[in-house]
Protein backbone atom coordinates (compact mmCIF):
# COMPACT_ATOMS: atom_id res chain seq x y z
CA UNK A 1 0.00 0.00 0.00
CA UNK A 2 1.39 3.17 -0.90
CA UNK A 3 0.26 6.64 0.54
CA UNK A 4 1.30 10.24 -0.94
CA UNK A 5 1.66 13.21 1.26
CA UNK A 6 1.66 16.55 -0.44
CA UNK A 7 2.03 19.55 0.96
CA UNK A 8 -0.67 21.55 2.08
CA UNK A 9 0.15 24.59 0.44
CA UNK A 10 0.00 23.03 -2.95
CA UNK A 11 -3.38 22.14 -2.41
CA UNK A 12 -5.98 24.62 -4.70
CA UNK A 13 -8.92 24.38 -2.30
CA UNK A 14 -9.16 23.87 1.14
CA UNK A 15 -10.96 20.63 1.41
CA UNK A 16 -7.90 18.61 -0.32
CA UNK A 17 -6.00 20.70 1.88
CA UNK A 18 -7.65 19.66 4.77
CA UNK A 19 -7.70 15.31 3.77
CA UNK A 20 -4.10 16.26 2.92
CA UNK A 21 -3.21 17.14 6.30
CA UNK A 22 -5.69 14.20 7.92
CA UNK A 23 -3.09 11.68 6.34
CA UNK A 24 -0.77 13.52 7.79
CA UNK A 25 -1.24 13.38 11.21
CA UNK A 26 -0.31 9.43 12.74
CA UNK A 27 0.29 7.05 10.58
CA UNK A 28 -1.44 4.11 12.29
CA UNK A 29 -4.42 6.63 11.77
CA UNK A 30 -4.00 7.67 7.94
CA UNK A 31 -3.75 3.73 7.08
CA UNK A 32 -7.24 3.24 8.81
CA UNK A 33 -8.63 6.42 6.91
CA UNK A 34 -7.10 5.12 3.92
CA UNK A 35 -8.84 1.91 4.16
CA UNK A 36 -12.11 3.36 5.14
CA UNK A 37 -12.25 5.33 2.25
CA UNK A 38 -11.08 3.54 -0.59
CA UNK A 39 -12.15 -0.35 0.40
CA UNK A 40 -15.23 0.46 1.97
CA UNK A 41 -18.33 1.48 0.74
CA UNK A 42 -20.10 2.14 4.17
CA UNK A 43 -20.34 5.93 3.25
CA UNK A 44 -22.04 5.21 -0.23
CA UNK A 45 -23.87 2.54 0.05
CA UNK A 46 -27.88 1.71 1.64
CA UNK A 47 -27.39 0.45 5.12
CA UNK A 48 -28.67 -2.90 4.75
CA UNK A 49 -25.83 -3.89 2.68
CA UNK A 50 -23.95 -2.79 5.59
CA UNK A 51 -23.11 -5.14 9.15
CA UNK A 52 -20.86 -7.06 11.52
CA UNK A 53 -21.01 -10.71 10.63
CA UNK A 54 -20.50 -13.12 12.69
CA UNK A 55 -17.10 -13.14 14.52
CA UNK A 56 -14.64 -15.04 12.69
CA UNK A 57 -11.16 -14.99 12.09
CA UNK A 58 -11.50 -15.19 8.48
CA UNK A 59 -11.48 -11.71 6.80
CA UNK A 60 -14.77 -12.43 4.47
CA UNK A 61 -17.48 -15.64 5.17
CA UNK A 62 -19.08 -16.98 2.25
CA UNK A 63 -22.65 -17.73 3.08
CA UNK A 64 -23.63 -20.70 1.39
CA UNK A 65 -24.83 -24.52 1.40
CA UNK A 66 -23.33 -27.07 -0.66
CA UNK A 67 -26.97 -27.73 -2.60
CA UNK A 68 -26.91 -23.78 -4.18
CA UNK A 69 -25.88 -23.92 -7.57
CA UNK A 70 -25.80 -20.49 -7.25
CA UNK A 71 -23.17 -20.32 -4.13
CA UNK A 72 -21.10 -23.26 -6.27
CA UNK A 73 -20.27 -20.90 -8.70
CA UNK A 74 -18.69 -19.05 -6.13
CA UNK A 75 -17.14 -21.87 -4.36
CA UNK A 76 -15.07 -22.50 -7.65
CA UNK A 77 -13.76 -19.63 -7.42
CA UNK A 78 -12.45 -19.80 -3.97
CA UNK A 79 -11.22 -23.24 -4.45
CA UNK A 80 -9.42 -22.56 -8.09
CA UNK A 81 -7.77 -19.05 -6.46
CA UNK A 82 -6.77 -21.62 -3.60
CA UNK A 83 -7.49 -18.98 -0.95
CA UNK A 84 -7.29 -19.76 2.60
CA UNK A 85 -9.50 -19.95 5.49
CA UNK A 86 -7.59 -16.75 6.45
CA UNK A 87 -9.05 -14.90 3.55
CA UNK A 88 -12.43 -16.42 2.70
CA UNK A 89 -14.64 -19.22 5.07
CA UNK A 90 -17.87 -20.54 3.72
CA UNK A 91 -20.32 -20.59 6.14
CA UNK A 92 -23.46 -21.87 6.46
CA UNK A 93 -26.36 -19.29 7.02
CA UNK A 94 -27.36 -22.00 9.35
CA UNK A 95 -24.80 -20.42 11.43
CA UNK A 96 -27.16 -17.03 12.18
CA UNK A 97 -30.34 -18.75 12.39
CA UNK A 98 -30.98 -19.38 9.14
CA UNK A 99 -31.65 -17.28 5.46
CA UNK A 100 -35.04 -15.33 7.49
CA UNK A 101 -33.29 -14.80 10.65
CA UNK A 102 -32.85 -11.27 12.06
CA UNK A 103 -29.56 -11.53 11.86
CA UNK A 104 -29.16 -12.94 8.22
CA UNK A 105 -31.59 -10.38 7.14
CA UNK A 106 -29.26 -7.63 8.20
CA UNK A 107 -26.54 -8.70 6.03
CA UNK A 108 -29.15 -9.17 3.35
CA UNK A 109 -32.46 -8.10 3.37
CA UNK A 110 -33.39 -10.59 0.51
CA UNK A 111 -32.80 -13.60 2.51
CA UNK A 112 -30.94 -15.22 0.23
CA UNK A 113 -27.45 -17.00 -0.52
CA UNK A 114 -24.70 -16.55 -1.54
CA UNK A 115 -23.76 -13.81 0.43
CA UNK A 116 -20.20 -12.78 0.58
CA UNK A 117 -19.70 -10.47 4.02
CA UNK A 118 -16.49 -8.52 5.30
CA UNK A 119 -15.82 -10.18 9.06
CA UNK A 120 -14.47 -6.16 10.43
CA UNK A 121 -16.90 -4.27 11.80
CA UNK A 122 -19.44 -2.27 9.58
CA UNK A 123 -17.49 -4.40 6.92
CA UNK A 124 -18.84 -4.90 3.30
CA UNK A 125 -21.39 -6.96 2.45
CA UNK A 126 -22.08 -8.74 -1.10
CA UNK A 127 -24.88 -10.35 -2.09
CA UNK A 128 -25.86 -12.13 -5.38
CA UNK A 129 -23.17 -14.90 -7.26
CA UNK A 130 -22.30 -12.71 -9.70
CA UNK A 131 -21.32 -10.23 -7.82
CA UNK A 132 -19.69 -11.75 -5.14
CA UNK A 133 -17.57 -13.76 -8.24
CA UNK A 134 -16.29 -10.76 -10.16
CA UNK A 135 -15.21 -8.79 -6.79
CA UNK A 136 -13.28 -12.46 -5.82
CA UNK A 137 -11.69 -11.84 -9.45
CA UNK A 138 -10.44 -8.73 -8.84
CA UNK A 139 -9.50 -8.60 -5.29
CA UNK A 140 -7.83 -11.50 -5.47
CA UNK A 141 -6.89 -10.96 -9.12
CA UNK A 142 -3.12 -12.24 -8.06
CA UNK A 143 -4.34 -15.61 -6.72
CA UNK A 144 -4.58 -18.62 -9.15
CA UNK A 145 -6.43 -17.95 -12.28
CA UNK A 146 -7.45 -14.88 -13.73
CA UNK A 147 -11.38 -16.54 -14.62
CA UNK A 148 -10.81 -14.73 -17.80
CA UNK A 149 -13.39 -12.03 -16.17
CA UNK A 150 -13.42 -9.29 -19.53
CA UNK A 151 -14.00 -11.92 -22.16
CA UNK A 152 -16.88 -11.20 -24.04
CA UNK A 153 -17.66 -14.89 -25.31
CA UNK A 154 -17.60 -16.00 -21.70
CA UNK A 155 -19.35 -13.34 -20.29
CA UNK A 156 -21.96 -14.05 -22.62
CA UNK A 157 -22.29 -17.44 -21.66
CA UNK A 158 -22.74 -16.34 -18.13
CA UNK A 159 -25.21 -14.02 -19.15
CA UNK A 160 -27.07 -15.96 -21.06
CA UNK A 161 -27.20 -18.48 -17.77
CA UNK A 162 -28.22 -16.04 -15.79
CA UNK A 163 -31.13 -14.17 -17.77
CA UNK A 164 -32.73 -16.88 -19.21
CA UNK A 165 -31.86 -19.84 -17.28
CA UNK A 166 -31.51 -18.87 -13.87
CA UNK A 167 -34.74 -17.25 -12.77
CA UNK A 168 -36.73 -20.36 -14.49
CA UNK A 169 -34.43 -23.66 -13.18
CA UNK A 170 -37.01 -24.04 -9.79
CA UNK A 171 -39.57 -25.68 -13.03
CA UNK A 172 -36.59 -28.37 -12.03
CA UNK A 173 -37.13 -28.82 -8.50
CA UNK A 174 -40.46 -26.14 -7.12
CA UNK A 175 -43.07 -27.63 -6.12
CA UNK A 176 -45.57 -25.30 -8.35
CA UNK A 177 -45.51 -21.98 -10.32
CA UNK A 178 -44.47 -19.27 -11.23
CA UNK A 179 -41.14 -19.92 -12.91
CA UNK A 180 -39.98 -16.79 -14.23
CA UNK A 181 -42.40 -15.89 -16.63
CA UNK A 182 -43.90 -19.37 -16.89
CA UNK A 183 -46.60 -20.45 -14.80
CA UNK A 184 -46.45 -23.87 -16.68
CA UNK A 185 -44.08 -26.13 -16.09
CA UNK A 186 -43.68 -27.96 -19.41
CA UNK A 187 -43.55 -24.70 -21.31
CA UNK A 188 -40.34 -23.59 -18.57
CA UNK A 189 -38.46 -27.20 -19.15
CA UNK A 190 -38.94 -26.50 -23.26
CA UNK A 191 -37.78 -22.93 -22.45
CA UNK A 192 -34.99 -24.04 -20.74
CA UNK A 193 -33.89 -26.87 -22.62
CA UNK A 194 -33.57 -24.41 -25.84
CA UNK A 195 -31.76 -21.71 -23.77
CA UNK A 196 -29.10 -24.68 -23.38
CA UNK A 197 -29.01 -24.95 -27.31
CA UNK A 198 -28.36 -21.55 -27.80
CA UNK A 199 -25.07 -21.77 -24.96
CA UNK A 200 -23.75 -25.13 -26.63
CA UNK A 201 -23.40 -22.87 -29.90
CA UNK A 202 -20.77 -21.02 -27.68
CA UNK A 203 -18.92 -23.71 -26.21
CA UNK A 204 -15.13 -24.61 -27.66
CA UNK A 205 -15.53 -27.86 -28.93
CA UNK A 206 -12.07 -29.15 -27.80
CA UNK A 207 -12.11 -27.65 -24.34
CA UNK A 208 -11.68 -28.76 -21.46
CA UNK A 209 -12.86 -25.44 -20.66
CA UNK A 210 -15.89 -23.90 -22.60
CA UNK A 211 -13.29 -21.26 -24.43
CA UNK A 212 -10.74 -24.12 -24.96
CA UNK A 213 -7.78 -24.21 -22.77
CA UNK A 214 -8.10 -21.77 -20.47
CA UNK A 215 -10.68 -21.93 -17.47
CA UNK A 216 -13.44 -18.29 -17.32
CA UNK A 217 -16.37 -17.55 -15.66
CA UNK A 218 -18.25 -19.02 -18.30
CA UNK A 219 -16.87 -22.76 -16.59
CA UNK A 220 -17.91 -21.19 -12.89
CA UNK A 221 -21.52 -20.05 -13.64
CA UNK A 222 -21.96 -22.74 -16.32
CA UNK A 223 -21.21 -25.82 -14.75
CA UNK A 224 -23.12 -26.20 -11.36
CA UNK A 225 -26.75 -25.49 -13.00
CA UNK A 226 -25.18 -28.70 -15.50
CA UNK A 227 -25.25 -30.83 -12.48
CA UNK A 228 -28.59 -29.97 -11.84
CA UNK A 229 -30.12 -30.45 -15.32
CA UNK A 230 -28.27 -33.96 -15.57
CA UNK A 231 -29.88 -34.92 -12.44
CA UNK A 232 -33.38 -33.54 -12.36
CA UNK A 233 -34.46 -33.31 -15.97
CA UNK A 234 -34.78 -37.23 -16.38
CA UNK A 235 -37.41 -37.27 -13.78
CA UNK A 236 -39.14 -35.63 -15.71
CA UNK A 237 -39.09 -37.94 -18.68
CA UNK A 238 -36.36 -35.92 -20.59
CA UNK A 239 -34.36 -38.56 -22.06
CA UNK A 240 -30.63 -39.41 -20.33
CA UNK A 241 -29.04 -37.53 -23.57
CA UNK A 242 -30.28 -34.13 -22.36
CA UNK A 243 -27.58 -32.06 -22.93
CA UNK A 244 -26.42 -30.45 -26.27
CA UNK A 245 -23.38 -32.20 -27.60
CA UNK A 246 -20.91 -29.69 -26.97
CA UNK A 247 -22.10 -28.74 -23.50
CA UNK A 248 -21.94 -32.15 -22.62
CA UNK A 249 -18.60 -33.05 -23.90
CA UNK A 250 -17.10 -29.59 -22.26
CA UNK A 251 -19.36 -31.56 -18.71
CA UNK A 252 -17.66 -34.82 -18.81
CA UNK A 253 -14.11 -33.33 -19.67
CA UNK A 254 -13.77 -30.76 -17.01
CA UNK A 255 -14.96 -33.54 -14.28
CA UNK A 256 -12.51 -35.43 -15.81
CA UNK A 257 -9.41 -33.27 -15.78
CA UNK A 258 -9.87 -30.80 -13.10
CA UNK A 259 -10.30 -31.63 -9.32
CA UNK A 260 -12.08 -28.78 -8.61
CA UNK A 261 -14.83 -28.70 -10.65
CA UNK A 262 -14.86 -32.94 -9.88
CA UNK A 263 -15.08 -31.72 -5.92
CA UNK A 264 -18.01 -29.35 -6.59
CA UNK A 265 -19.99 -31.91 -8.65
CA UNK A 266 -19.96 -34.27 -5.72
CA UNK A 267 -20.45 -31.51 -3.37
CA UNK A 268 -23.90 -30.49 -5.22
CA UNK A 269 -24.75 -34.51 -6.20
CA UNK A 270 -24.84 -35.54 -2.56
CA UNK A 271 -27.00 -32.93 -1.57
CA UNK A 272 -29.51 -33.36 -4.52
CA UNK A 273 -29.33 -37.08 -3.56
CA UNK A 274 -30.42 -36.62 -0.04
CA UNK A 275 -33.37 -34.09 -1.70
CA UNK A 276 -34.20 -37.91 -3.46
CA UNK A 277 -34.01 -39.88 -0.80
CA UNK A 278 -36.54 -37.24 1.49
CA UNK A 279 -39.07 -37.65 -1.99
CA UNK A 280 -39.22 -34.11 -2.87
CA UNK A 281 -39.99 -34.86 -6.24
CA UNK A 282 -42.93 -37.27 -5.34
CA UNK A 283 -45.47 -34.90 -5.48
CA UNK A 284 -43.94 -32.33 -8.20
CA UNK A 285 -46.19 -32.32 -11.17
CA UNK A 286 -45.03 -34.64 -14.13
CA UNK A 287 -42.45 -36.14 -11.59
CA UNK A 288 -42.84 -38.88 -9.67
CA UNK A 289 -46.58 -40.37 -9.83
CA UNK A 290 -47.93 -36.82 -10.81
CA UNK A 291 -47.47 -37.92 -14.83
CA UNK A 292 -50.46 -38.25 -17.33
CA UNK A 293 -50.87 -42.04 -18.15
CA UNK A 294 -54.56 -41.36 -19.51
CA UNK A 295 -55.10 -42.55 -22.90
CA UNK A 296 -55.79 -40.14 -25.75
CA UNK A 297 -58.86 -39.19 -26.36
CA UNK A 298 -61.14 -37.71 -29.53
CA UNK A 299 -60.33 -34.18 -28.32
CA UNK A 300 -56.54 -34.93 -28.99
CA UNK A 301 -58.02 -36.17 -32.47
CA UNK A 302 -59.73 -32.76 -33.17
CA UNK A 303 -57.08 -30.99 -31.64
CA UNK A 304 -54.46 -32.96 -34.25
CA UNK A 305 -56.64 -32.17 -37.14
CA UNK A 306 -57.77 -36.11 -37.51
CA UNK A 307 -61.39 -35.26 -36.82
CA UNK A 308 -63.20 -32.51 -38.32
CA UNK A 309 -64.60 -29.79 -36.16
CA UNK A 310 -66.27 -26.44 -36.71
CA UNK A 311 -63.81 -24.19 -34.92
CA UNK A 312 -65.15 -20.77 -33.95
CA UNK A 313 -62.26 -19.50 -31.96
CA UNK A 314 -58.35 -20.93 -31.23
CA UNK A 315 -55.65 -19.42 -29.77
CA UNK A 316 -51.96 -21.12 -28.97
CA UNK A 317 -53.01 -22.99 -25.70
CA UNK A 318 -57.26 -23.09 -26.19
CA UNK A 319 -59.33 -24.47 -29.26
CA UNK A 320 -62.91 -23.47 -28.80
CA UNK A 321 -65.59 -25.53 -31.12
CA UNK A 322 -69.77 -26.18 -31.55
CA UNK A 323 -70.49 -29.36 -30.01
CA UNK A 324 -72.01 -31.54 -32.32
CA UNK A 325 -75.19 -32.70 -29.86
CA UNK A 326 -76.05 -28.79 -28.77
CA UNK A 327 -78.03 -28.48 -26.07
CA UNK A 328 -79.45 -24.96 -26.99
CA UNK A 329 -79.21 -22.81 -30.29
CA UNK A 330 -76.11 -22.19 -29.16
CA UNK A 331 -73.37 -25.05 -27.53
CA UNK A 332 -69.66 -24.27 -28.21
CA UNK A 333 -67.13 -26.49 -26.10
CA UNK A 334 -63.97 -24.80 -24.63
CA UNK A 335 -60.57 -27.14 -24.64
CA UNK A 336 -56.98 -26.92 -23.49
CA UNK A 337 -54.95 -27.97 -26.34
CA UNK A 338 -52.66 -30.08 -23.94
CA UNK A 339 -54.40 -32.17 -21.46
CA UNK A 340 -51.56 -31.78 -18.88
CA UNK A 341 -53.08 -34.10 -16.50
CA UNK A 342 -56.67 -32.66 -16.93
CA UNK A 343 -58.90 -35.10 -16.88
CA UNK A 344 -61.31 -33.53 -14.81
CA UNK A 345 -61.41 -30.23 -12.68
CA UNK A 346 -60.81 -32.24 -9.74
CA UNK A 347 -57.35 -32.68 -11.13
CA UNK A 348 -56.80 -29.38 -11.19
CA UNK A 349 -53.41 -27.84 -9.00
CA UNK A 350 -51.79 -24.53 -9.16
CA UNK A 351 -49.72 -25.80 -12.09
CA UNK A 352 -52.74 -25.27 -14.11
CA UNK A 353 -53.85 -21.89 -13.29
CA UNK A 354 -52.45 -20.27 -16.29
CA UNK A 355 -54.48 -22.35 -18.39
CA UNK A 356 -57.79 -22.18 -16.63
CA UNK A 357 -58.17 -19.00 -16.63
CA UNK A 358 -57.28 -18.60 -20.41
CA UNK A 359 -60.18 -21.22 -20.91
CA UNK A 360 -62.61 -18.70 -18.35
CA UNK A 361 -61.42 -16.23 -20.88
CA UNK A 362 -62.00 -17.59 -23.99
CA UNK A 363 -65.64 -19.17 -22.73
CA UNK A 364 -65.96 -15.23 -22.18
CA UNK A 365 -65.25 -14.48 -25.80
CA UNK A 366 -67.43 -16.96 -27.16
CA UNK A 367 -70.34 -16.07 -25.24
CA UNK A 368 -70.14 -12.71 -26.66
CA UNK A 369 -70.51 -13.79 -30.62
CA UNK A 370 -73.79 -13.16 -31.53
CA UNK A 371 -73.10 -14.64 -34.74
CA UNK A 372 -72.92 -17.76 -33.04
CA UNK A 373 -76.57 -17.78 -31.75
CA UNK A 374 -75.65 -16.23 -28.17
CA UNK A 375 -78.06 -13.14 -27.20
CA UNK A 376 -77.19 -10.31 -25.16
CA UNK A 377 -78.57 -11.58 -21.93
CA UNK A 378 -75.36 -14.18 -21.55
CA UNK A 379 -75.12 -17.78 -21.79
CA UNK A 380 -74.37 -20.29 -19.10
CA UNK A 381 -70.81 -21.88 -18.79
CA UNK A 382 -70.89 -25.11 -17.41
CA UNK A 383 -67.83 -27.97 -16.14
CA UNK A 384 -69.46 -31.66 -16.10
CA UNK A 385 -67.03 -33.34 -13.66
CA UNK A 386 -67.12 -36.97 -13.74
CA UNK A 387 -69.63 -39.11 -14.57
CA UNK A 388 -71.76 -38.30 -11.91
CA UNK A 389 -72.03 -35.09 -13.50
CA UNK A 390 -72.63 -36.05 -16.81
CA UNK A 391 -68.70 -35.92 -18.28
CA UNK A 392 -68.08 -38.05 -21.50
CA UNK A 393 -64.83 -37.23 -22.18
CA UNK A 394 -62.00 -37.34 -19.90
CA UNK A 395 -60.29 -34.14 -21.29
CA UNK A 396 -60.92 -30.82 -19.38
CA UNK A 397 -63.43 -28.92 -21.12
CA UNK A 398 -66.36 -25.85 -20.84
CA UNK A 399 -69.63 -26.22 -22.57
CA UNK A 400 -70.83 -22.15 -23.20
CA UNK A 401 -74.64 -22.58 -24.13
CA UNK A 402 -76.67 -19.84 -25.05
CA UNK A 403 -79.49 -18.32 -27.46
CA UNK A 404 -82.84 -19.53 -25.00
CA UNK A 405 -83.66 -18.99 -21.52
CA UNK A 406 -81.89 -20.93 -18.71
CA UNK A 407 -83.58 -22.26 -15.86
CA UNK A 408 -82.71 -23.49 -12.24
CA UNK A 409 -81.41 -25.64 -11.09
CA UNK A 410 -80.17 -27.60 -14.22
CA UNK A 411 -80.99 -31.55 -14.14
Amino acid sequence: MKIYFFPASSCRCECFSFICSIFMVCSLRSLFLYHLLFHSVSAFSPSWIMSASKTTTARYSLYDVPVSNHGARCRIIVYKKQLPSSEVSIVSPAELGGLKSPEYLALNRQGKMPLLSENAGGGLCIPESDTICRYLMSEYESFGPSFLPNNPRSNLIARIHDIYISPIQGCMYKPSPPFGAFYNRKNALAELQRQLSVIDELIDDNGPYVLGDEISYGDAALFPTMIFVKFMLPKFGVSQALLPSKIQKWFDRVIEVDSVFSKVNEEVLESLKKWDEAGRWNSIWLAGANKDYNADTIFDKIIAGQIPSTKVLETEDVLCFKDINPVAPAHVLVIPKDRNGLCNIRKSSPEHVDILGKLLVAAGVVAKDTSLGFGSGGARIVINDGEDAGQEVPHLHLHVIGGRQMTWPPG
